[in-house]
């Protein structure tokens, strides 16, 4: 069947065979239908609490909590910089992976399905148990986020002064076209390019964000996800039946995917938008970039700092301030969305204003 399948050209294969190809051919079918599936997801998750829960308003109340939590999670920092970051690097590389955001809240969502199973199988047996795999896993996912977000930081920056370099040698006519259209890459094979080979290699696929996420999962020392574990825990100790517990976890993994899925669409957009131009590329790129960096490297610093300051015991005002703030990454989250909209339109307005620049570079640029 892959050999009938891989016969066919791209664009003759059949769409569900091509959905997470990150192939830049019928996205604005492969985006509906995948934005489909998730609000199937969704109304799916809310069916099967309204089957449960009917005869219950309490526990109904306790799933719309489960959900909007879910929705609140899907905004925390570190999950709108893995999936800005990641998408703009596969774009970059002539990509359109409309799946990041997916898998990224697939991986998580794992993570938070297997944990809610296992509290509602065996909750008496977890109590016990549970502070000291909470510590553990929240070392691990809270490693794997600062050291994801440090790799993309560097290969953002990487980007960045490429992009600053082609947008430099545009006003030399022909000799920038080919760095223009490619988003000013530099394929030579530095040293950097060889030592980062394999961390580029890593995220060349959509779906390599699942286990990014994963990992990013195993760190449920979120207010959010401990809430749910400890609702998941409470309704398994009042001999609440473990299929129905497991409506929470549902309700918070739907209501986390489909917020994580629409931030790559709106991600694909709006860099998208920028590759229509060589020249509102470049600006596009090196404003979107420059503050991707900025988060990465401001999300991943607050996020060890932190987690020495919790593991050392570490106390003072400014490491208290620091704790604080690791705290609030949900807000972090909603402030970056806003910064991301703003860069984009300051990326629009500025290449209006520059368009009879813009006009004449492109003009020297076909003319190669």
């Amino acid at each position: 069947m892959k050999a009938l399948l891989r016969s066919f050209p791209p664009s003759r294969r059949p769409l569900p065979g091509r959905l997470f190809d990150d192939e830049d051919i019928d996205v604005r079918q492969k985006t509906a239908v995948l934005a489909a599936l998730v609000l199937a997801g969704n109304v799916g998750a809310w069916i099967w609490a309204w089957i449960v829960f009917r005869g219950a308003p309490a526990l109904f109340a306790s799933a719309l909590l489960a959900y909007t939590l879910g929705l609140r999670h899907a905004v925390d920092a570190d999950h709108i910089a893995a999936i800005d970051n990641v998408t703009r690097k596969l774009m970059h590389e002539g990509r359109r992976p409309i799946s990041v955001g997916f898998f990224f809240s697939l991986g998580h969502s794992t993570v938070v399905m297997a944990m809610s199973l296992g509290i509602a199988l065996a909750v008496s047996a977890l109590q016990s148990r549970i502070e000291a795999w909470k510590a553990i896993g929240g070392l691990i996912g809270t490693g794997a986020s600062v050291l994801f977000l440090l790799i993309l930081a560097v290969l953002n920056l990487r980007i960045l002064l490429s992009a600053w370099r082609a947008y430099r040698a545009a006003s030399r006519g022909a000799a920038a076209a080919h760095a223009a259209e490619t988003g000013g890459a530099d394929h030579a094979g530095g040293l950097m390019t060889r030592l980062l080979a394999p961390l580029l290699r890593l995220t060349r696929r959509s779906w390599h964000l699942y286990p990014v996420g994963l990992l990013f999962g195993l760190g449920f020392d979120t207010a959010t996800e401990v809430a749910l574990f400890g609702m998941s825990a409470a309704e398994a100790t009042r001999g609440v039946p473990f299929w129905s517990v497991m409506v929470f976890p549902a309700l918070f993994a739907a209501g986390m995917s489909l917020v994580d899925t629409l931030d790559g669409f709106l991600m694909i957009r709006a860099y998208g938008w920028a590759l229509e131009n060589p020249a509102r590329k470049l600006r596009y790129n090196m404003t979107i970039t420059s503050i991707s960096v900025l988060v990465a490297v401001v999300i991943a610093g607050v996020e060890s700092v932190g987690l020495l300051a919790d593991k050392l015991s570490l106390h003072g005002v400014v490491w208290e301030w620091i704790v604080s703030l690791n705290g609030r990454l949900g807000m972090l989250g909603y402030i970056m969305i806003g910064v991301f909209g703003v860069g984009w339109g300051a990326s629009v307005a500025v290449h209006r204003l520059c368009q009879p620049a813009a006009s004449r570079a492109d003009i020297r640029i076909s003319s190669r």
